[in-house]
């Protein structure tokens, strides 16, 4: 699915390299300043590398925009999701590519007749935001999906609801989550320890949680 070949970015990541597999969910996590948000932003080409290849499938997007990435199947969503007044939930999710905007929705736990004719403003609680970006990832049919820290600005009851809808979608999808919280380390098939600019380890969640007990 996904391979990270010897990437630097301006010091900051040295060389960093792992590889993603379908169906999978990698969590990325390390101490604040190790580069976990600047290496998301280097796989959907907000940053562009300095040195290294990004190969996504057999095709190398190292060089490739942010629209074309996107129009291959890699989405990102930022750990403050955009707030977009005069443009409702049902307006993202059909812009998304679906005429079914009901169904991905109910995906992330809201009720469609609730939230569909609401505004993308602050009459929605973070944690609202965070699962209706969710579901227009998922109307997208991303075929990579890239959260950063998606615990950022919500509450407890948020977060939950947020960790139930990740358990929920990553049987049949590839995810990366950028993310230093427990419950999320948790549902990770393999975890990736980030220090410095480098992957210092690599295990499962339970070996990760052991080892920082």
């Amino acid at each position: 699915m996904l391979k990270i070949d010897k990437v630097s970015y301006k010091g900051i990541l040295k060389g960093v390299g792992f590889d993603v597999f379908d169906n999978e969910l990698v969590v990325i996590t390390g101490p604040n300043g190790s580069g976990k948000s600047t290496l998301a932003k280097c796989i959907m080409g907000i940053n562009k590398i300095s040195s290294g290849k990004i190969l996504f499938g057999k095709k190398d997007i190292s060089k490739e925009s942010i629209t074309e990435r996107a129009k291959l199947g890699v989405s990102f969503a930022f750990q403050q999701p955009v707030k977009i007044k005069g443009v409702t939930v049902r307006d993202l999710l059909i812009s998304a590519g679906t005429n079914k905007p009901e169904k991905y929705l109910k995906m992330v736990g809201l009720v469609p007749e609730e939230y569909l004719e609401r505004e993308l403003s602050n009459t929605l609680s973070g944690g609202e935001l965070k699962r209706i970006e969710i579901a227009s990832i998922l109307a997208r049919d991303a075929k990579l999906m890239i959260f950063d820290e998606p615990e950022a600005g919500i509450d407890l009851w948020s977060f939950n609801d947020l960790v139930d809808v990740f358990k929920k979608i990553k049987k049949d999808h590839t995810i990366i989550i950028i993310s230093h919280q427990e419950r999320i380390i948790k549902l990770a098939d393999r975890v990736l320890v980030l220090e410095n600019g480098q992957v210092s380890r690599e295990c499962t969640a339970d070996e990760f949680l052991e080892e920082v007990k």
